[in-house]
């Protein structure tokens, strides 16, 4: 039976820790779930998945009628622009990675981030920049090669975390290739209003992710268990001529009953 419906694509953060991938990707479709956004995590999907284990995963997917929109991963464990060298040759190892997996998986979309500033001593914003353009260099070509789009989000721990700041980055790096996936609860926390910031990504929106969180603590949690207003969002989303389905990024160790209650918060009479 359809509890979740296809209106929403969801995000799969919840069951990383509880489901492989290509079990969720069964139990989500067998809820109506008809878009999905995968998470890399260890014991979900990974990089050292077997072929078999991929061919299960694609297999669910293509079986179930289930678009994949996008891939994802937890970008608080990499950083794409440190300071030191190993570490950005690592995220960068990792990310190519990533893609390779994607592309076999049909994915869309890879969500990558721009890297993270060290809170207490953080480098100039222009090496951090530098940093990401030569990251760019080496995974764009990657993500031509197998098909999968490069979406960079408004990641609120960024160093880069507002919509106009990834706009004028990735107009100084010079690709139309690159796109944006714009979070809304990550634009509330750090006090960017969503409406504006889809308004200012507009040419580069692939995709959106809803989610709710206070200004005071950082969470992606249901929606209604926040303070984000989405009541202006379905019109934003219309006026900036997004067709694609909102991916709602929930994080609970309930992620059935906490996906249920946002579709429920977001569409109170359950058209």
């Amino acid at each position: 039976m359809s509890e979740f419906g296809d209106r929403y694509g969801i995000n799969t953060y919840s069951y990383t820790q509880s489901l492989s991938a290509a079990a969720c990707v069964r139990h989500l479709a067998d809820k109506g779930t008809r878009a999905i956004e995968l998470m890399f995590f260890p014991g979900h999907v990974w990089l050292t998945d077997e072929a078999a284990s991929l061919k299960e995963l694609r297999d669910a997917i293509t079986s179930n009628g289930v678009t994949l929109l996008s891939m994802n991963s937890p970008n608080i464990d990499l950083n794409i622009a440190a300071a030191t060298e190993e570490m950005r040759e690592l995220t960068l190892d990792i990310n190519k990675r990533y893609l390779r997996i994607a592309g076999e998986l049909g994915a869309q979309g890879l969500v990558f981030g721009p890297g993270k500033a060290n809170p207490l001593f953080p480098l100039p914003k222009e090496a951090m920049t530098g940093y990401f353009f030569k990251a760019l260099d080496v995974l764009l070509p990657i993500a031509n090669e197998v098909g999968v789009n490069l979406y960079l989000e408004n990641m609120s721990f960024a160093f880069l975390p507002a919509a106009d700041e990834l706009m004028a980055v990735l107009a100084r790096y010079g690709s139309d290739e690159i796109k944006i996936c714009y979070d809304v609860a990550n634009a509330h926390f750090i006090g960017e209003e969503p409406v504006a910031g889809l308004e200012c990504v507009r040419s580069r929106l692939a995709l959106v992710h809803y989610s709710d969180t206070t200004r005071k603590v950082y969470k992606h949690d249901p929606i209604g268990e926040g303070d984000v207003d989405f009541s202006a969002l379905p019109a934003a989303l219309s006026s900036v001529g997004y067709t694609k389905p909102v991916v709602l990024e929930i994080i609970s160790h309930a992620g059935d009953a906490a996906i249920a209650s946002s579709i429920a918060a977001l569409d109170p009479s359950g058209a």
